[in-house]
């Protein structure tokens, strides 16, 4: 929400956006040839979640994305990317 004043008169203009996340977990996954459940057991959590996350139907814990980046060796922006569509 942004707040505008003109002549002595204040205005509201209001900004609509969608927030949308992708992700490459299951290429990373891929490319050290481990299954769900491998990398579930890593990182803590069920071979569920890594599917939710990889179908894109959940998205991860801060601490979670982090987890998985590392597994990787890579940054957390290089596994998920985030992405804001104004309207």
């Amino acid at each position: 929400m942004c707040y505008m004043a003109k002549k002595g008169k204040f205005y509201i203009h209001i900004v609509k956006y969608t927030l949308h996340m992708d992700n490459r977990l299951k290429e990373f996954r891929a490319r050290l040839d481990l299954t769900q459940e491998d990398l579930a057991e890593r990182v803590g959590v069920t071979r569920q979640t890594i599917n939710a996350i990889e179908k894109e139907r959940y998205n991860p814990s801060l601490e979670l994305a982090f987890k998985l980046a590392n597994i990787f060796g890579i940054n957390i922006e290089e596994l998920f990317i985030y992405e804001v569509d104004k309207k």
